[in-house]
């Protein structure tokens, strides 16, 4: 299972969550995402898990501004609904940012999920180019 947080652009008006987000850092861990094989979900700030078929309507909303209270119940919410939605889940990649991770990681632990983060530590530039080494070699190129 692959998890990739969501991004501040957007586009206009309502659209599935994986066409919705308009950032090259989101159009690309997607793609490595859907490169995988595996399930994969976006963790929206406003919506929790989003399946990348979802239609949802955009807005302002992000973890990086909430008290700590707020993003731990955001993290408690979405574990329910990860286990409700994959009940067998055993191992997470995330393609999010610390503030995606942060609370919800123990809750994963607390389960035995084992988690992995790829680009954990990497500045925007530089998650771009491991994800564009990945995809770049994915491809064969």
């Amino acid at each position: 299972m692959y998890l990739v947080s969501c991004v501040s652009k957007k586009r206009a008006r309502p659209a599935c969550a994986k066409n919705l987000y308009d950032s090259e850092l989101f159009k690309k861990a997607r793609l490595y995402a859907e490169k995988s094989g595996h399930s994969w979900c976006i963790l929206s700030a406003k919506y929790g898990l989003v399946e990348p078929s979802r239609v949802i309507a955009p807005y302002d909303v992000t973890l990086s501004s909430m008290p700590v209270d707020q993003r731990k119940r955001w993290a408690r919410r979405v574990f329910a609904q990860l286990i409700r939605r994959f009940p067998n889940l055993n191992k997470v990649v995330f393609l999010a940012g610390a503030k995606y991770r942060e609370y919800l990681v123990q809750h994963m632990h607390l389960r035995n999920i084992l988690v992995s983060v790829p680009m954990e530590g990497l500045r925007l530039g530089e998650q771009l180019r491991w994800l564009e080494g990945r995809l770049h070699s994915a491809s064969g190129g």
